[in-house]
């Protein structure tokens, strides 16, 4: 058909295999999805109407040539791909939606994305993602922002010895958050912890008590939104972060080689092969979502605390684990809105930049709820503030 848009979707992991299946249920776009794993792209090519190419996705060249034909490319590389990957991107002139937690600072391109007149959105998961966009909507609409909470983390549903947790994405991420330093804002400055920090045990509804403690997850929200009291923390069932913080002092996530009998080896290498067959989600397990974000402020002349929360688990029918579907469905969503010209706006933009526009904020959020990831809101008046 020669009106379709192509779309290439770099990576087919969980999310990434969730992102393609998506948009290729529409016949108004063409979806290649490029791996380097074969396997995963086989079962990919047997449920959804894509093409596949097998692409080792850190090979540059080999990028630059896949996404050629493309009208949108889709991100969902690990990580510590995601810089080079949006920067080749860019360069290569072709709009993209993100969701790489990549641990560099992604507005530095954000010129270049302009120069080179690419909507590039970043982030575009759940937490950083929704939070992200929430938090942009109430920016704009406060006269006055207060504080900002987020508490995110994706968990199976069976707590298991030693411990209590599989990864739900992917688990080199995972360790990351456990070893990023954590920044916040409180009275108005950044205050960098490291992560793991400051554990508290939170209830909520459908859940019960599970444990939060500080990561890196406001990203650029700390530089986007004016607010003076911002925090971000992960969620885990009580007792986990305790294991996380011993193996981490020990070193066991240390990238710096040591010698053990003549050879030289990274203990995060040695980490990885011992806990990620242990992290992983075997077919059929069942696993959830749980978010809640929380802003207060006030808007004319009342003291105002929205709060939002998410529980979703994964879904039997279609077989697509929790942590994907909030993940991959936002980015897919706003995939169509870059490529249906939503977006006047060049550059590199994280989703709280159209928090405030109604009808983005609108359709990403029934785009989510058709597709069963549902998010309550309740809205109560506090008692202002003494002057």
């Amino acid at each position: 058909m020669g009106n379709q848009k192509s779309i290439v979707v770099l990576g087919a992991g969980m999310v990434g295999a969730v992102m393609a299946e998506d948009l290729a249920r529409e016949s108004s776009f063409r979806v290649t999805v490029a791996d380097r794993d074969g396997e995963v792209l086989s079962r990919l090519a047997a449920r959804a109407s894509v093409k596949t190419v097998i692409a080792d996705l850190a090979d540059q060249a080999k990028v630059r040539e896949l996404i050629g034909p493309a009208d949108l490319v889709i991100g969902a590389v690990p990580g510590y791909l995601g810089f080079q990957t949006l920067k080749l991107v860019i360069e290569s002139g072709k709009n993209f939606a993100d969701i790489a937690f990549m641990p560099e600072d992604y507005l530095q391109l954000d010129g270049l994305a302009v120069k080179k007149k690419v909507t590039a959105v970043v982030d575009c998961g759940v937490a950083p993602g929704m939070s992200n966009l929430i938090l942009g909507k109430h920016a704009a609409e406060f006269d006055s922002f207060e504080e900002a909470l987020i508490l995110v983390g994706g968990l199976p549903r069976v707590r298991t010895w030693p411990y209590e947790y599989k990864a739900p994405f992917s688990p080199i991420d995972v360790l990351e958050e456990y070893t990023r330093p954590a920044r916040y804002v409180r009275d108005g400055n950044i205050v960098n912890m490291p992560a793991l920090t400051e554990p508290e045990l939170v209830d909520l509804p459908g859940v019960g008590t599970l444990e939060a403690f500080n990561t890196d997850g406001l990203r650029s929200l700390i530089d986007t939104i004016r607010c003076p009291n911002m925090k971000e923390k992960t969620l885990r069932f009580p007792g986990h972060i305790e294991i996380m913080r011993i193996l981490r002092e020990t070193g066991f996530f240390s990238k710096t080689p040591i010698d053990v009998k003549g050879h030289n080896v990274a203990p995060l290498d040695l980490t990885t092969r011992l806990l990620f067959p242990k992290w992983k989600l075997q077919p059929g397990e069942e696993e959830f979502t749980v978010m809640r974000v929380q802003v207060t402020g006030t808007h004319k002349g009342d003291r105002i605390r929205h709060t939002y929360d998410l529980l979703d688990r994964n879904d039997p029918r279609t077989g697509f684990s929790s942590m994907s579907r909030t993940t991959g469905f936002p980015n897919a969503i706003m995939a169509r809105l870059i490529l249906n010209g939503s977006f006047e706006s060049h550059g590199v933009f994280p989703p709280e930049r159209f928090g405030g526009q109604p009808k983005i904020f609108q359709a990403i959020v029934d785009g989510l709820q058709e597709r069963g990831v549902v998010f309550s809101h309740q809205e109560e008046k506090l008692a202002l503030l003494p002057t």
